[in-house]
C-alpha cells in the first residue's frame, strides 16, 4: 500500500500523542538479507535501479544516518542487506555459483553465520543453487529463509518462444542490448545459455549439456539441508498499469496461457503444465505463468492502511516440496497472487506499487522465522 506523506504521518503521530500512531518499522532480521537479481539485472534494468523504488533508492537501505532521506524508513535502522551481482545473462549453474561466492563475502563483512535470500525471477532459481553450494562448502546450512518472487521454477514460455526464433535469437539479444547497454556483452554473459535454462525440458539433446528447469530442480531441490524455510511470492498482471514492454509482448507477440495442470510440459510451450485454453486472462505476469511460480510455501502479501503491510503463509494450496510434481491446485490457483506484473515488484516503474513497504513486509516475515 502506498504510504501517506511523511508530513501527514507526523501530524497523526502528534495528534495521537506519540510516534506509535504511525506505522512502526519492520523488526530487524537475525541474519542479513541478500538480494539476487533476475536475468538482465545488474546495477539497473531497463534504465531503472534493480531492487529500488521508483526513485532509485535500494529497498534494503536502512535509515541509519542523521537526516538521511533516501532510505527505507519501513525497516529497522540496524537492518543489514546486500544486493549481489552475478552475470546478467547466464545459466543458473553459473550465476548460482557466483552468487554463493558473493554471499561468502557478505558473511565475512557482516560477521554473520547465515543469510536470508530473496531472489527475483531467475534470481529465485539462482538462490537454490547457491544454498546447496554453501551447504557443500561448510557441511551445514548457511541459508535460513529463502524466498523467490515471480520465479519460473517450472519454466517460462517466453524463453522457449525466443529460442524457437533460432537465427532470430541473435536479433533478440541485440534488441535487449539496446535496453541493457554493453552489460549484455560483458565477458561471461551468454544470452542463449540463459534462455535454455528457463525452459522446463532440456531444449537441445545434441548440444552435449543437459539444461532446463526439470533437471535443475532435481539437482537443487527444496530441501531443509540447504535452507530452513522456503517460500514464494507470485505475481500476475491485470492489464492495468502494466510495464509497456510486457504489455507489447503479450498483445503483439506472445501471450502466455499460464494456468492449468499437467504433469510435465504437455503443450510444449516451455513451461510445465498446460494452459486452460485461454491466453487473455490474469494467469501470468507477462513473463511467467502462475503454474510455474510456487516453491515451498505460497506467501500472501496483505496491504494495510496506516500500518505496515504484511506477508503470511497461505496454507490453502499446500506446500510444494517436489518442484517437478506440484498439484493441480498449486498450478492453477490464483490464491494470494499479487496483482502486479513481472517488473513492478523490483522497482521498474513508475507505478503505484510501494516497493519499500513490500520488502519491509518480507523483512518482517524473515525476522519471524530466522
Amino acid at each position: 500500500m502506498r504510504r501517506l506523506p511523511l508530513a501527514l504521518l507526523a501530524s497523526l503521530s502528534i495528534l495521537a500523542g506519540s510516534a506509535g500512531a504511525a506505522s512502526a518499522a519492520a523488526p530487524k532480521t537475525t541474519y542479513p538479507v541478500v538480494f539476487a537479481h533476475g536475468m538482465g539485472g545488474f546495477d539497473d534494468l531497463l534504465g531503472y535501479d534493480y531492487w529500488g523504488d521508483d526513485y532509485g533508492t535500494f529497498v534494503g537501505d536502512a535509515c541509519n544516518e542523521l537526516l538521511e532521506v533516501y532510505c527505507n524508513g519501513d525497516i529497522d535502522a540496524g537492518q543489514k542487506a546486500y544486493a549481489a551481482q552475478v552475470p546478467a545473462f547466464q545459466t543458473s549453474e553459473v550465476r548460482g555459483l557466483d552468487l554463493a561466492d558473493d554471499i561468502e563475502g557478505f558473511l565475512a563483512t557482516s560477521g554473520a553465520s547465515k543469510v536470508n535470500l530473496v531472489g527475483h525471477s531467475q534470481g529465485g532459481i539462482d538462490i537454490r543453487k547457491a544454498a546447496r553450494v554453501l551447504y557443500e562448502r561448510y557441511g551445514t546450512a548457511k541459508v535460513r529463509v529463502l524466498i523467490s518472487i515471480s520465479s519460473p521454477h517450472r519454466g517460462s514460455p517466453v524463453a522457449k518462444y525466443i529460442l524457437d526464433l533460432r537465427p532470430g535469437v541473435t536479433s533478440v539479444i541485440s534488441a535487449l542490448a539496446s535496453y541493457y547497454g554493453d552489460t549484455i556483452y560483458e565477458p561471461g554473459n551468454d544470452g542463449y545459455a540463459g534462455a535454455k535454462q528457463l525452459v522446463y525440458n532440456d531444449y537441445s539433446g545434441s548440444d552435449g549439456v543437459t539444461t532446463g528447469m526439470k533437471a535443475f530442480n532435481a539437482l537443487y531441490p527444496v530441501d531443509s539441508k540447504y535452507a530452513f524455510r522456503y517460500g514464494s511470492l507470485m505475481t500476475a498482471q491485470n492489464g492495468v498499469n502494466v510495464n509497456p514492454a510486457l504489455f507489447l509482448l503479450s498483445e503483439l507477440f506472445y501471450d502466455i496461457d499460464g494456468d492449468g495442470y499437467c504433469s510435465g510440459d504437455c503443450d510444449n510451450d516451455g513451461a510445465s503444465g498446460m494452459g486452460d485454453g485461454t491466453c487473455n486472462e490474469r494467469d501470468d505476469d507477462g513473463l511467467v505463468g502462475v503454474n510455474s511460480q510456487q516453491m515451498g510455501h505460497r506467501l500472501k502479501y496483505s496491504e494495510t492502511l496506516l500500518a505496515l503491510d504484511s506477508i503470511s503463509n497461505d496454507a490453502g494450496p499446500g506446500y510444494v516440496g517436489d518442484l517437478n510434481a506440484p498439484t493441480s491446485t498449486q498450478m492453477s490457483s490464483m490464491s494470494s497472487v499479487i496483482d502486479q506484473d513481472h517488473l513492478d515488484v523490483v522497482g521498474i516503474g513508475p507505478d503505484t506499487f510501494d516497493e519499500m513497504e513490500f520488502y519491509a513486509a518480507i523483512f518482517e516475515y524473515m525476522a519471524y522465522y530466522d
